[in-house]
């Protein structure tokens, strides 16, 4: 008997499944805290609290993991010198530190609009290559012709012996600035992925586990190890790709939409006829546009962790994530008397910082580059909770209330308060915890408000569910403005919203708003067995999902026609526009198994689907179009090792 093990490292629970390979059920699943600063801590937990005696015959071990979203969130990356090539149109203020623009570049037609400057090339090679760990490159018109970018890879990995991302390999969209941050932030990933695959690989080994090792791309796709180490910016929101396709597989629903409630975030998509629904224009993340595709969705910063607190009487959720007090109480032996005796601020003082029930502890993170203040403040932060009150007296100055910000950015703290899952400790719904600290809070809070625990608790509740059904309701009716569904849905009304499709729920305590949710719209609303672990399985059942485009073009000089195809790694010249298209269908299916089989997918376990779009001229002379794009998409399941 054979098995496969998923596993996805989120924001708050790392989780692991073991799913039977002869019928796909699921038949053992474990959840963990995610650990910060190493996800790697978090995964050994969740895959440790499996019953080891599955693990020998696990033949496939997938992973989706939020490393490559935080690094960038975060700013951690490694350093990156990026290089772009010809007519760039850059940002007043480009965020990059490291890079420079050269003469070179290529035409729409793929031939050489200027000279590369390769002398430039070298230069800057040598000047930064200390100080670097990686470069990116990207040239004006590299998706018709990459000449200059393999030009500059093959020099800079000459002289410096350093990675080098060319911006052709990862899109074939146009955008030469795009591609470059896109290269630049895959380059910056390098070093990181590798040390996480190395980790997990040497993890998987050391339990006894001989398997396949994939990946989990924002597509919703899967892809093989060696393609995720050289191309790990594919791996951001990979978190949500993977709720879409293990909500679809739970469910058995290949068309549905999810909501999915984590401990940061609520995040809403969909899957049709079994594919996911992606973002044309590329991923945004940090405030960086790539060309990365990924799953469309709404995303709103309210989960089951975020930070509920109180200020001139109105109740805020988010959009930071704390620690719930009822997991607090457990983690922190003394948390509980420091939660009862404390001091509660007057109501002029209370901020989103000064709360009577949050709380700041270390992380254990390495701290480095911090200013004087921020070290002063690291030393009276320990690995005890403390108030922002606790802070001021021992520092014997006065302090800003977001003075703890930054070190919470650079996760060197983190913060405790009380949370929606304290109020479903409270109302006795969920309480995996510490039920009495999360009662004690909501007294503390109820105090700052008109209501009582109960009533405070039950509000909290009913936001959340308002939440789910607006991040619903906003992904379904695109472009129609949030504050006017808001109003519809919060406004008593005799009519409801009605979804056509069924409504998946996903995290851990869904089912506690079923109810709640049934009152805003109308829907088939499911939650799945398994469901709290439903990112864990979508790791493992995502398919291998290969699309690539190939150009076939007209271009006219005077009286003279020349057919050209572009491919992702080739342009040839045709002398005829038949010869061009029977040459690009056989050379796009070659490149989908290609592709497959790097990926561990047999080509008989592979299917592809070819689409056409042609451009006419109204007025030509023998109706051959004077341009063809040819889509290929392939699909096909990780084979298992026998």
């Amino acid at each position: 008997m054979h098995y496969s093990l998923g596993i996805d490292a989120g924001g708050t629970y790392t989780d692991a499944v073991i799913v039977r390979d002869s019928d796909r059920k699921v038949i053992d699943s474990n959840k963990a805290l995610t650990t910060y600063p190493d996800l790697l801590t978090g995964i050994e937990n969740a895959i440790g609290g499996l019953d080891s005696k599955y693990l020998p015959d696990v033949k496939l071990v997938s992973v989706s993991t939020t490393l490559a979203t935080n690094t960038i969130l975060e700013k951690t990356g490694y350093p990156v010198a990026l290089i772009l090539i010809g007519k760039h149109t850059l940002p007043s203020n480009i965020p990059i530190e490291d890079f420079i623009v050269v003469k070179g570049g290529h035409n729409v037609a793929g031939l050489e609009d200027d000279i590369l400057d390769i002398e430039a090339v070298r230069e800057y090679a040598l000047k930064v290559k200390d100080r670097v760990s990686a470069f990116a490159v990207s040239s004006y018109f590299s998706i018709r012709n990459p000449e200059h970018e393999l030009k500059v890879r093959d020099l800079i990995s000459e002289l410096t012996g350093l990675p080098i991302v060319c911006g052709h390999e990862l899109s074939r969209d146009l955008g030469a600035y795009e591609r470059g941050v896109t290269a630049y932030l895959n380059a910056q990933l390098l070093p990181i992925a590798d040390q996480f695959i190395h980790a997990i690989q040497t993890d998987i080994s050391k339990r006894g586990i001989d398997a396949k090792l994939m990946m989990l791309k924002c597509d919703g796709s899967v892809i093989g190890i060696h393609e995720a180490m050289e191309k790990p910016i594919e791996s951001i929101f990979s978190g949500p790709a993977a709720s879409l396709m293990g909500a679809s597989f739970l469910s058995g629903n290949d068309t549905c939409a999810v909501i999915d409630v984590g401990g940061t975030s609520t995040d809403v998509s969909l899957n049709y006829s079994g594919f996911p629904e992606l973002v044309d224009t590329g991923a945004v993340v940090g405030g960086w546009h790539t060309k990365v595709k990924a799953i469309r969705m709404e995303t709103s910063a309210m989960g089951g962790d975020s930070h509920v607190w109180i200020k001139s009487r109105n109740i805020n959720i988010g959009p930071r994530r704390v620690v719930p007090l009822c997991l607090a109480a457990i983690k922190y032996p003394g948390f509980m008397e420091m939660l009862k005796s404390g001091r509660t601020p007057s109501r002029i003082q209370l901020a989103e910082n000064v709360q009577p029930t949050k709380f700041f502890v270390r992380t254990g993170k390495e701290a480095k580059n911090l200013s004087s203040f921020e070290k002063e403040l690291l030393e009276i932060i320990q690995f005890e909770p403390v108030s922002l009150n606790d802070i001021f007296w021992k520092i014997g100055k006065p302090i800003s209330p977001d003075s703890v910000d930054s070190l919470i950015q650079k996760r060197l703290v983190q913060a405790i308060g009380f949370t929606p899952t304290d109020s479903l400790h409270v109302l006795g719904e969920y309480t995996k915890w510490d039920r009495e600290a999360s009662v004690i809070g909501a007294k503390i809070l109820a105090r700052l408000t008109p209501m009582d625990e109960i009533e405070l608790c039950m509000h909290i509740k009913k936001e959340v569910a308002i939440n789910m059904a607006l991040d619903l309701m906003s992904f379904m009716y695109k472009g129609v403005s949030k504050t006017e569904i808001e109003k519809m849905i919060r406004g008593d009304f005799l009519s409801q919203f009605k979804v056509n499709v069924p409504v998946v729920l996903l995290g851990g305590p869904v089912s506690c708003y079923v109810e709640e949710l049934n009152r805003l719209i109308v829907a088939d609303i499911i939650v799945p067995e398994h469901a709290d672990v439903g990112n864990a399985v979508g790791a493992l059942v995502g398919k291998g999902v290969k699309s690539i485009e190939i150009l076939v073009k007209s271009f006219y000089k005077k009286t003279e026609r020349s057919i050209l195809m572009f491919s992702p790694v080739e342009r040839r010249e045709f002398p005829t526009y038949s010869e061009a298209l029977e040459y690009a269908t056989e050379h796009g299916k070659k490149l989908i198994l290609d592709y497959m089989q790097e990926s561990d997918m047999k080509p008989e376990n592979v299917s592809i689907d070819i689409k056409r779009e042609d451009i006419t001229m109204a007025d030509g002379d023998d109706g051959t179009p004077i341009e063809t794009k040819l889509i290929f998409l392939g699909t096909g399941l990780p084979e298992k090792d026998s």
